[in-house]
């Protein structure tokens, strides 16, 4: 499970080198012979011509007047090293004193890949860096203090953005004593160690000398402290004044705070330098400390199914295993390939259970590690991962790993999560455990989304206010959903017949009658939606005429299937249903606890409609329903056999004291036309459903 994304580096910049041969030449030069090893498998200069890699000298040997030139290049990608010649010369009397220093073993250098795709065009790209900061405080990009400096310049120069950093009066010199202390800045090149720093103390600022350009010696000037989070900046060259070169440490690199504000030129000119140009190449898109508002592109793209069904056909196969991406940037998603996936090989296995915690905990830990979303978010926390996108996988991610995506990083960080399939072992349906991590992940603002193949459309999971439980919406019935109030029909899986013009008729004059009303259910502002348990008979009826009339089709879906066990009916899902939640069986009383339906219809239905119809009644005795009226479509002796013997058998025992009323919220109807006089009494306020109503000796009023 590699992760493809370099959190040693960044993909335009190779390691430091280190000299392997030091050969003196001619005129007090150097010959150097440098390896760098372990280059990232991810450096863009593997796939850069050769005589486009630039080698940029340590800065440190730069400010001493030390130069070096690339003679050539031998770039190796299976061996992940790289081996250059350089000829080095000295400007100035301390760099020839360094020349004689250095040695094998010495850190002399990198490459840079100045890929033109990822160079800074827009001005516009910069600017919105400027009052921003990291996670930790650093400005992204300023000069002289977190809101950048009106002595930086951002202008578009020959098709890029090219930065104008205005110099501070004066030069740079050195103290005599630095000459003592160039051997043990030699000496400290082989070890690692970090010398720019203390090779400062060693300098000054004449705040009086003209900044001129003199053949043979070194211009040290500076600038306001620069910090750079958000690119790869370099010295324009083909801009500076005639006679300027600058060394070939041109090259600001991102992790820039506060130290890039020295620079080095030699040649000859009679002219001043007043500022310096720098051009900028973008960073790896998840590097680049981007809002997830600032990607216009990747916000358009995610909204349409067909760019994401193609970006989820990316991903390896075996279906079967694991597969998620990180995207930060709308070109990363038009052009997903196999190998910008992290796959992993799910293993199933039982956990030791609670009694033995200790072993438990650490089962769950490798578990979570060997997740394939589990990179990325270990990424964002450890600052590899900068900029805000989203994440794409192929299931959806496993409840275990709550803690890491609520974690206030990774929850900043990530503003989406694109699944295909809610479960591995259980296809469709997910489990109790999911549903409450989709409402956590709902409270934290972290959106998530199912690209449903079966309905070919990006469904968003959204919640009703003031409830716990939601629903998989279409992007475009989202608003709908949310100011819906919520009718349902309950029926028979196995009958179908004699209800559908029943049903359409009905609904017809329901979204006629909504134009008379400003109840606070029913209005002209509150669409309706309809909600069924998605499956045949009456419940495909229903969610078809949902569809006919253009109202929102909802269905809370539950799995069936028995494992080979034949006792219940599999009940496929219709296909009428827009919005949806699926459920596994063993939480069958959840399902059904979460229609939160506020006008329910029955039709004629066997033990399931029996459950759902006490559920109904027991949750407007017990107040978790508003009440309102439930409508029983069909004959009046159908519903006498039905209800009327179990509710007097209540009333004669006494067992419903208190509670006869009940009978007050059911109507039982067998035309249309009655229907929908319940409901313009009710919206009216002439219907009294509740306590305080009439008693119906049925159990119902016809």
């Amino acid at each position: 499970m590699e992760l493809p994304i370099n959190g040693r580096g960044y993909d335009l910049a190779s390691p430091d080198g280190k000299l392997v041969e030091w050969v003196p030449l001619e005129g007090g030069n150097f010959r150097g012979r440098i390896e760098i090893v372990d280059i990232s498998p991810h450096f863009v200069g593997f796939d850069l011509p050769k005589e486009k890699l630039q080698f940029n000298i340590k800065s440190t040997l730069a400010q001493l007047g030390v130069e070096g030139r690339l003679l050539s290049l031998d770039i190796q990608r299976g061996k992940r090293k790289a081996i250059l010649e350089v000829d080095c010369f000295s400007v100035g009397a301390y760099g020839k004193k360094m020349l004689h220093l250095l040695g094998q073993g010495a850190d002399i250098g990198k490459l840079f890949a100045p890929d033109e795709r990822r160079k800074v065009r827009d001005p516009y790209y910069l600017d919105r860096m400027f009052g921003r900061s990291d996670r930790w405080g650093n400005p992204l990009l300023s000069l002289g203090g977190l809101q950048g400096s009106d002595q930086l310049f951002l202008e578009k120069v020959e098709g890029r953005c090219v930065a104008f950093l205005s110099l501070l009066r004066g030069v740079v010199h050195y103290e005599p004593a630095v000459e003592g202390f160039l051997p043990t800045l030699a000496k400290g090149l082989k070890k690692e160690l970090p010398m720019r720093e203390l090779l400062s103390l060693n300098q000054y600022i004449d705040h009086e000398e003209p900044r001129y350009l003199q053949k043979g010696e070194l211009l040290l000037v500076k600038t306001p402290p620069l910090h750079v989070r958000t690119v790869f900046a370099r010295v324009a060259e083909e801009l500076l004044p005639p006679g300027y070169h600058h060394t070939s440490a041109s090259v600001l690199q991102p992790d820039t705070q506060a130290s890039g504000d020295i620079y080095e030129f030699y040649g000859e000119s009679e002219r001043e330098i007043a500022d310096i140009p720098l051009e900028f190449f973008t960073l790896e898109p998840y590097r680049e400390y981007v809002f997830f508002a600032d990607r216009d592109q990747l916000q358009s793209s995610l909204e349409k199914p067909e760019t994401l069904f193609k970006a989820f056909s990316t991903a390896p196969p075996p279906e079967e295993d694991q597969a998620a991406v990180f995207i930060a940037k709308g070109s990363q998603l038009v052009s997903l390939t196999g190998a910008d996936w992290v796959t992993a090989k799910a293993h199933l296995h039982d956990f030791p259970g609670f009694n033995l915690a200790t072993r438990q905990a650490m089962m769950v830990e490798r578990y979570i590690e060997q997740q394939a979303s589990y990179p990325f978010l270990y990424a964002i926390e450890k600052g590899i991962v900068t900029s805000q996108g989203v994440l794409l996988s192929r299931y959806f991610p496993s409840p275990l790993m709550k803690r890491m995506y609520l974690s206030d990083l990774v929850q900043r960080s990530i503003k989406g999560i694109y699944f295909q399939y809610p479960s591995r072992t259980n296809g469709v349906f997910f489990s109790q455990e999911d549903r409450a991590f989709l409402h956590d992940l709902l409270v934290f603002g972290i959106p998530v989304f199912w690209v449903d193949e079966a309905s070919q459309k990006i469904l968003r999971y959204v919640s009703k206010e003031g409830r716990e439980s939601g629903m998989f919406v279409p992007l475009d019935k989202v608003d709908t959903y949310l100011k819906a109030t919520l009718f349902g029909v309950y029926g028979s899986n196995l009958i179908s017949y004699g209800f559908e013009d029943f049903l359409l008729e009905l609904f017809r004059g329901v979204e006629e009658m909504r134009k008379d009303f400003s109840h606070p259910l029913f209005g002209p502002e509150t669409p309706i939606a309809l909600v069924t348990g998605g499956g045949p008979g009456v419940m495909e009826l229903g969610n078809k005429v949902a569809k006919t009339l253009g109202i929102l089709s909802c269905a809370n879906i539950i799995d069936f299937q028995t494992k080979g066990k034949n006792i219940v009916n599999e009940q496929r899902q219709n296909p009428f249903v827009e919005a949806k939640m699926t459920y596994r069986l063993d939480r069958l009383v959840e399902r059904q606890a979460e229609f939160n339906l506020d006008f329910p219809l029955f039709t004629i239905g066997g033990i399931g409609t029996d459950f759902e119809f006490y559920l109904e009644q027991v949750r407007r005795k017990v107040g978790s329903q508003r009440l309102t009226p439930i409508l029983l479509l069909g004959e009046v002796s159908y519903w006498e056999e039905k209800i009327t013997h179990n509710f007097q058998s209540n009333l004669k025992n006494g067992t419903i004291k208190g509670s006869e009323w009940i009978s007050n919220c059911y109507f039982v109807v067998d035309t249309p036309q009655k229907a929908l006089d319940v409901y313009h009494r009710f919206f009216s306020g002439e219907l009294l459903v509740g306590p305080g109503g009439p008693i119906y000796e049925k159990g119902f009023c016809f």
